[in-house]
């Protein structure tokens, strides 16, 4: 029975080009990424699942005034299997990241390129990758009438590039009926080329928005002002000397310890004579399990009121995103005894339990308490130009996800 699967998806080449191109055409971007949200992409995946065979696919709505319609959706469909008590869910998400600057990308993001075995073009890897191989799975289902021995899950979910708030935080809240505590859960939404790689384990994570607050002036009579650069400048250096205050370190990650990074900052004045009278700027924080958010965010006022003492401004702190980490998928569980050995299977390879510092939707799902495991075969080019997947990888990535059903 896996065997025929596997020679049906061994077939799916074009399938995946046809899927990527459609989804590539229609940007998902959020609306703190400039864009309306996941809707029209949602409704062509809505389509595309009961085209396929689907009895039922189910949306669910999480309201958001941000965008023109007002809600942010997500979609479940399953297969039933022989075992109606549990279920394999493969969850990816809908929603991309805008492309940057178009003069570092080779073709238009927007429209796939077709370079032999590499497809390019944005939102490919980042989770399209994902979203393509859970559906193969489900075509040869479909196609070939074979029940699996266990139910077989798709979730696509809304809200992923900023916080997963109307995405899987929202299901898991509000739609909590979808699972049952003997449930199995995949996220293809992080990876190594090698396909080596299985995350177990998350590290907390804050994106910190600072705001310092001077008085703008013209720059030739900087005594009449206070400048806020500056006074921004002066605290933007003392936030490597977080490594030093949190320094935990564990090998199951990499990098085997926390990470404290400015990142990010707001245009101020407009013209090159006038001194800054406000100036923003953002901390993005990974922070190892073990530390709580609130202690990294009180070191970091205490740097802060240092900084307002010396140069006369007031500084104020907001939580972009604050995610204090989950308990980690156990070792042991059969989410990740089922892919290990699925991956051994169809790659032939020794794949390893890590740890990252990047958030993925596994952590909402760890802390209600289930069974989740990161992983996928991804070249490592997310949010970049010229973003690519691997045609073959995808089908050998559906293998894996097939294979864990039947193991």
């Amino acid at each position: 029975m896996l065997a025929e699967i596997h020679r049906h998806l061994e077939a799916q080449s074009q399938t995946v080009i046809d899927l990527q191109r459609a989804l590539v055409a229609i940007p998902a971007l959020g609306p703190m990424n400039g864009g309306p949200g996941e809707k029209d992409k949602t409704e062509f995946l809505k389509g595309y699942l009961r085209d396929m065979g689907f009895a039922t696919v189910r949306e669910l709505r999480a309201t958001d005034p941000a965008v023109p319609c007002g809600y942010r959706p997500s979609l479940a469909a399953v297969i039933p299997g022989a075992d109606a008590s549990k279920t394999l869910w493969v969850i990816s998400h809908t929603d991309i990241v805008p492309p940057g600057d178009l003069a570092l990308w080779d073709s238009d993001p927007y429209t796939l390129k077709v370079d032999g075995d590499i497809i390019i073009g944005r939102g490919v890897e980042d989770n399209h990758q994902g979203i393509v191989c859970s559906l193969l799975v489900a075509k040869s289902l479909l196609d070939l009438g074979q029940t699996p021995p266990m139910n077989y899950g798709v979730l696509l979910v809304a809200d992923e590039e900023t916080g997963s708030k109307y995405g899987l935080d929202f299901v898991v809240k509000h739609h909590a009926d979808l699972f049952r505590p003997g449930d199995l859960f995949l996220v293809p939404d992080f990876g190594e080329p090698t396909s080596e790689m299985i995350e177990i384990a998350e590290k907390s994570m804050l994106w910190l928005k600072v705001v310092v607050e001077g008085k703008q002036c013209h720059a030739s009579t900087p005594e009449a002002g206070i400048n806020s650069l500056v006074a921004a400048s002066a605290l933007i250096v003392q936030i490597p000397k977080l490594h030093q205050i949190f320094d935990r370190s564990d090998p199951l990650f990499n990098p085997p310890h926390s990470t404290f990074q400015p990142t990010k900052k707001e245009a101020n004045v407009e013209n090159i004579n006038t001194i800054p009278g406000r100036d923003v700027f953002y901390v993005d924080c990974r922070v190892m399990p073990g530390y709580d958010l609130g202690e990294v965010l009180s070191a970091i006022k205490g740097f802060g009121d240092q900084v307002e003492r010396d140069f006369g401004v007031r500084i104020s702190y907001e939580f972009v995103q604050s995610e204090q980490a989950a308990p980690p998928t156990p070792a042991d569980s059969e989410v990740v005894t089922r892919l290990v050995r699925s991956v051994k299977s169809v790659f032939g390879n020794q794949p390893k339990l890590m740890g990252i510092g990047g958030g993925t939707v596994a952590a909402y799902l760890r802390r209600a308490g289930h069974q989740a495991a990161v992983w996928g075969t991804l070249m490592h080019n997310a949010h970049q130009p010229n973003e690519r997947s691997s045609i073959k990888n995808s089908i050998k990535d559906a293998k894996v996800m097939a294979s864990m059903l039947f193991d």
